[in-house]
């Protein structure tokens, strides 16, 4: 047995560029337990989890060039399995089976002092995160969104693929595992879409394909905005010829799924803050 564990060891980090292993501890209680801890935090080619049900301990086997150790967990720990330094979401805890909800222990959030002395470093439900860090990216995200909005506004289809591909570039540049856990939960949840919706406008020429696709676009902008809590009023305005909303940093309306054609066509539905 020893052997034969040692040969799919050996296979796994084989399969893994730039492996690197780490062993941490995660909560569960049976095997049902560790099929989905393991199913959660293994990527192929990318990610391989070995949780041990008697010890509670995990072995983490990655590629630190594609993910990292925090990433796996918080994976984990959204579909309900606390670690040493991550707390599952309490709807995900609770969606266990009765068999897999194990005694979940006090966890207080802490506060830490970052050594730069620039940003403060602050566990969130067991979330480690900058604040900073985690504002200017998503920031970078919804300014981007702002900008392709103006260029349809204006009927401006060769800007709107500009400013499409600077919106793709900032999504790609963001790091999940500095965001807070709800603001993750979120993040993957439409990451996939905001990323076919942004390269698709870069790609099209036509003003209209751009503004059928900002569609899908703004509402999953509003999802992630909306859950990042803004410091500035954004608007969600409402247009019903399309019957399709966007976002806007001004009250006043400027709809930019048909431009000076009518300008004006439209209404707040909702002001996030």
């Amino acid at each position: 047995m020893t052997i034969t564990l040692l040969l799919s060891v050996i296979v796994m980090n084989a399969q893994i560029k730039n492996a690197k292993t780490e062993t941490v501890k995660i909560y569960g209680n049976c095997g049902m337990c560790k099929t989905k801890i393991e199913k959660a935090g293994s990527l192929k080619n990318i990610s391989k989890v070995d949780w041990n049900e008697d010890t509670k301990m995990a072995t983490l086997t990655y590629d630190e060039s594609k993910t990292n150790q925090d990433e796996i967990l918080k994976r984990i720990a959204l579909v309900g399995y606390d670690s040493e330094k991550f707390l599952a979401p309490a709807d995900a805890y609770s969606k266990l089976p009765g068999c897999c909800q194990y005694d979940r222990d006090a966890k207080v959030p802490v506060k830490v002092d970052a050594v730069s002395g620039e940003s403060k470093m602050v566990m969130n439900d067991h979330t480690t995160v900058s604040e900073n860090q985690e504002t200017n990216q998503l920031q970078t995200v919804f300014d981007n969104y702002f900008l392709l909005k103006d260029a349809l506004v204006k009927t401006d289809s060769k800007t709107a693929s500009a400013k499409s591909k600077e919106l793709l570039a900032s999504i790609e540049a963001v790091k999940m595992e500095t965001l807070k856990m709800d603001v993750h939960i979120v993040w993957m949840k439409v990451l996939k879409d905001l990323t076919a919706d942004a390269k698709s406008i870069s790609e099209a020429q036509d003003i209209k394909k751009q503004r059928e696709l900002f569609k899908s676009l703004s509402k999953n902008t509003y999802e992630l905005i909306k859950v990042s809590k803004p410091t500035e009023a954004i608007y969600y305005q409402y247009c019903p010829m399309q019957d399709a909303n966007w976002l806007s940093k001004e009250n006043a309306v400027k709809n930019p799924y048909y431009g000076s054609q009518m300008l004006t066509c439209g209404k707040t539905v909702e002001t996030i803050k």
